[in-house]
C-alpha cells in the first residue's frame, strides 16, 4: 500500500487580474468543477439585489456595524466601491479552512497586495495563501472581450485598460502567472496549481504509512 497524506493545511486560493480577463467566469466555474473549494463571502453595505441571499451571496451590513469592523480590524481587505463598502472578514476565511474547505477569494491587484502584507504577520493565513494573476494573452484580446460585454462606454473602455496596463506590471508579485487562454484551459491550469500545491510537504501535517 502507498502512503497517503492522511491531513493538509487547506489552500486559501486568491486570483487577481484585471477588469474583463474573465476572473468572475473562471471562479465560477472553479466553484462547480473543484470538490471541497468554496469562495469566501463578501461583507457589504449595499442594498441586496432583487435575488440575493443574506450569508450565501453577501452578508449585507449597514455602514456603522461595517465601519466598527474597520475599527477592530476584522477585515483582512476592504475597500469602497461606487459609494458602498465592501471587505472580507478574517473570520470568514479561518471559519472555513479550519472546516477542512479550500477557500477561493477574487480579487483586484490591490486588495491581493493588502492580503499578502497581513499574511506575513498571519501564520494561518501565511500557509494557506496561494496567488495567481490571470493575465490576457494581449491588451488587443482584453479591449475586445470588453467591448463584446456592451456594458462600457468608449470612456470607460479606454479607462479599463489604462488600469489594466498598469495591473499587469504587478505579476511579478503572485506566486503563479496564468496567460488566459480557453476558459476550459484556464480552469484545467488552475486545477493543476491546485494539486501540486495540495503536495507541498509544508502543506502536510501527517503521513499514513
Amino acid at each position: 500500500m502507498l502512503p497517503q497524506a492522511s491531513k493538509r493545511v487547506p489552500l486559501l486560493l486568491l486570483i487577481s487580474a484585471p477588469s474583463g480577463a474573465g476572473k468572475t467566469t473562471l471562479c465560477y466555474n472553479l466553484l462547480n468543477q473543484v470538490q471541497g473549494l468554496t469562495r469566501a463571502i463578501t461583507c457589504t453595505t449595499r442594498p441586496p439585489r432583487k435575488g440575493e441571499i443574506n450569508g450565501q451571496d453577501y452578508y449585507f451590513l449597514d455602514e456603522t456595524t461595517f465601519i466598527n469592523h474597520v475599527k477592530n480590524g476584522d477585515f483582512i481587505e476592504h475597500a469602497v466601491v461606487y459609494g458602498h463598502h465592501y471587505g472580507v472578514l478574517r473570520s470568514e476565511l479561518i471559519n472555513k479552512l479550519s472546516s477542512g474547505y479550500d477557500v477561493l477569494l477574487n480579487v483586484d491587484v490591490q486588495g491581493a497586495a493588502t492580503i499578502r502584507e497581513k499574511a506575513r504577520t498571519d501564520p494561518t493565513l501565511s500557509r494557506a495563501l496561494v496567488t495567481i494573476f490571470m493575465c490576457p494573452p494581449s491588451l488587443a484580446e482584453l479591449e475586445r472581450r470588453i467591448k463584446n460585454r456592451g456594458t462600457d462606454s468608449e470612456q470607460v473602455i479606454h479607462l479599463r485598460l489604462n488600469q489594466a496596463k498598469n495591473e499587469m506590471t504587478r505579476w511579478v508579485e503572485f506566486d503563479y502567472l496564468l496567460i488566459s487562454g480557453t476558459m476550459e484551459e484556464d480552469v484545467q491550469r488552475v486545477i493543476a496549481i491546485m494539486q501540486a500545491e495540495r503536495m507541498r510537504t509544508s502543506r502536510i501535517k501527517s503521513l499514513e504509512l
